[in-house]
C-alpha cells in the first residue's frame, strides 16, 4: 500500500475550523510564522507522508485547514522568553507532561501569591505556566521533585513570538549555511542585526554564543526540537534564549528592523532592535499598504515607552496628517481602527532613555460593499473609528513629513481661494506703487527750472514762485527760511518741491 502526499495547497479547499484534533499535523505543515503567505510557503515545503487509511481519516474527521496561520497569528507571546504569556496550560507540555502547581500553594518557593498578590509577573491563584523572572521561558512549580529540581520549563507551542521560527536540530552541520561567528556578548537582535546587514533573510543562534546567519529554505531538514531545548541564555542577555547544545534557534531578521514596506493582508512589526530595548537617537517609519482594504485593525501586543518624549505616530498615508501619537503618558488603547488602505507607522526616540518598546498588529479588512473613497478634506475624526478613545493630535507635524515626498496619485490639498485673491491683491498693488513712481521722477525731470542769470534779473520773484529748504541744526531746532536754488543738480532731492 503506498504513501499520499498531503501538502497545504491541497487542503486549501477544505472549510474546517479548528485544528485540535491532530495538533501533530498541524504543527508539521504550520511553521508558526506570521502571515498565510508564510503558513502557505511552510506547507508547500513541507510535504507529509501518509498511508491512505490515515489519510482518509484526516480529511473525514479532524478540523484540518489552513487556519493554523490564523492560529499562529494569535499568538500568546510576542516577547522573546515568553514574559507576556497569559494562557491557561497548566502542565509542563501539552502531552504527558507534569502538573503545575498552584501559586498561591507554593509559599515555600520565592515565586508566590503572598510575595507578589497583585498578580505581578501574571501570578495568581492559579496554576499556569508563567515566567515572573524574566527567565528564558515560561515555567511552573511541579511537585514531583528530580534531583533537586522542583520546577520546570513548559514546553507551549502557542507561545513563540512571531518571527520566532523555532527550535531546530544540528546535525554537525547547521540549518543555515551562509556565514557564522561567535561572541561572548550575543544577544538575539546582536544575531539578527549582523545577518541583515548581510542580506540574509534568517538568523540563527546555539548555545548562546554562536550566531549563524542563511537563505537556507529548508532550514527545517534535519528535525524540528521542542522549544524547551533551546532554553541556553545568550551569552549577552540572560533572559532571552540562544538555543542549546545542537540546537539552533531560527528568527526572521526583520524582527527589529527599523523601517520596512508591508503590503501583506496581516503582519506584527516590532520596534527597532527588539527583543532587545530599543536604542537611543531611532527615526523609523514603516508603510502598511494594502490595496482594496477598506480599514486597518491595529492592536498593541506590547507598548513600553519611556517617556513622553519617545513616541509612536499613525500617519495617514496620502496626505501625511498625524493621526495619533503614543508615547510614555499616552497609552494607546487595546484596539482600534483606521479607515484607510495606507498608513505609516513612525518612532522616534531621543537621546536619553531606553525602553522595551513595542510590537503592533495590523490586520487589513477588505468589505464586500463598495465604499466611497474618503474625501481628502475629510476631518480626522471621520477617518478613524474606534473601538476606544484616541488621543488625535494633528497641530503637529511628525519629522517624517521632511523626507517624504508628495504620492502622485494623491496630491495634496490645493491652496485656499481667499489666500490666492490677498496675493494677487498685493502683487497689483505693488505693481501700481512702482509704475507711479517711475512716472512722478519722469515728471520732475522734465520740469524745467529757471537759470540762475534769469534769476538774478529778475527784480520780483512772488511767493509761489520760491522754493523751500529744511535743514536741521542739532545744537538748536529745526529753522526754515527762504533758499534760491543755485543749480539744477538739486532738482533730484525729495525734500525739494513746488
Amino acid at each position: 500500500m503506498g504513501l499520499v502526499r498531503i501538502t497545504g495547497h491541497m487542503l486549501q479547499g477544505l472549510r474546517f475550523p479548528h485544528f485540535a484534533l491532530f495538533p501533530a499535523v498541524r504543527d508539521h505543515l504550520c511553521p508558526w510564522s506570521p502571515g498565510a503567505a508564510a503558513c502557505e510557503r511552510g506547507a508547500a515545503r513541507r510535504p507529509l507522508l501518509m498511508e491512505p487509511p490515515a489519510f482518509a481519516a484526516v480529511l473525514a474527521f479532524s478540523w484540518l485547514a489552513l487556519s493554523c496561520c490564523r492560529e499562529s497569528a494569535l499568538s500568546e507571546c510576542y516577547t522573546a522568553n515568553g514574559a507576556d504569556y497569559r494562557g491557561t496550560q497548566n502542565q509542563t507540555s501539552q502531552y504527558a507532561g507534569k502538573p503545575c502547581l498552584f501559586w498561591n500553594e507554593t509559599f515555600e518557593h520565592p515565586y508566590n501569591t503572598l510575595k507578589y498578590p497583585n498578580g505581578e509577573g501574571g501570578l495568581g491563584e492559579h496554576n499556569y505556566c508563567r515566567n515572573p523572572d524574566g527567565d528564558v521561558s515560561p515555567w511552573c512549580y511541579i511537585a514531583e521533585h528530580e534531583d533537586g529540581i522542583y520546577w520546570k520549563y513548559c514546553e507551549i507551542p502557542s507561545c513563540r513570538m512571531p518571527g520566532n521560527l523555532g527550535c531546530y536540530k544540528d546535525h554537525g552541520e547547521p540549518p543555515l549555511t551562509g556565514t557564522s561567528e561567535t561572541s561572548n556578548k550575543l544577544t538575539i537582535q546582536t544575531c539578527i542585526s549582523s545577518c541583515r546587514s548581510q542580506q540574509f533573510k534568517f538568523a540563527g543562534m546555539e548555545s548562546g554564543y554562536a550566531c549563524f546567519c542563511g537563505n537556507n529554505p529548508d532550514y527545517w531538514r534535519y528535525g524540528e526540537a521542542a522549544s524547551t531545548e533551546c532554553n541556553s541564555v545568550c551569552f549577552g542577555d540572560h533572559t532571552q534564549p540562544c538555543g542549546g547544545d545542537g540546537r539552533v534557534i531560527l528568527f526572521d531578521t526583520l524582527i527589529g528592523a527599523c523601517g520596512g514596506n508591508y503590503t501583506s493582508a496581516t503582519a506584527v512589526i516590532y520596534s527597532p532592535d527588539f527583543p532587545d530595548t530599543y536604542g537611543t537617537g531611532k527615526v523609523c517609519y514603516w508603510t502598511i499598504q494594502v490595496p482594496g482594504a477598506s480599514r486597518i485593525h491595529f492592536s498593541f501586543a506590547l507598548f513600553e515607552i519611556k517617556d513622553a518624549t519617545d513616541m509612536v505616530e499613525l500617519l495617514d498615508g496620502y496626505t501625511y496628517h498625524v493621526l495619533a501619537r503614543f508615547n510614555g503618558k499616552n497609552r494607546p488603547p487595546h484596539t482600534f481602527n483606521i479607515s484607510l488602505d495606507f498608513v505609516i507607522l513612525y518612532f522616534f526616540s531621543d537621546e536619553i532613555n531606553q525602553a522595551q518598546g513595542f510590537a503592533i498588529r495590523y490586520r487589513a479588512v477588505k468589505d464586500n460593499v463598495h465604499q466611497k473613497k474618503i474625501p481628502m478634506n475629510q476631518t480626522l475624526s471621520e477617518k478613524i473609528n474606534e473601538q476606544a478613545n484616541l488621543s488625535i493630535n494633528a497641530a503637529r507635524s511628525s519629522k517624517i513629513l521632511y523626507v517624504i515626498t508628495t504620492s502622485p496619485s494623491h496630491p495634496s490639498s490645493s491652496m485656499p481661494e481667499w489666500t490666492i485673491y490677498s496675493l494677487t491683491a498685493l502683487l497689483i498693488l505693488s505693481i501700481t506703487a512702482i509704475i507711479a513712481k517711475i512716472f512722478l521722477h519722469i515728471t520732475m525731470r522734465s520740469h524745467q527750472i529757471p537759470s540762475a542769470t534769469e534769476t538774478e534779473d529778475s527784480s520780483e520773484v512772488t511767493t509761489a514762485g520760491e522754493i523751500w529748504s529744511i535743514f536741521y541744526q542739532p545744537s538748536t531746532s529745526i529753522s526754515i527760511f527762504k533758499k534760491k536754488l543755485r543749480s539744477q543738480q538739486d532738482d533730484c532731492n525729495p525734500l525739494v518741491g513746488n
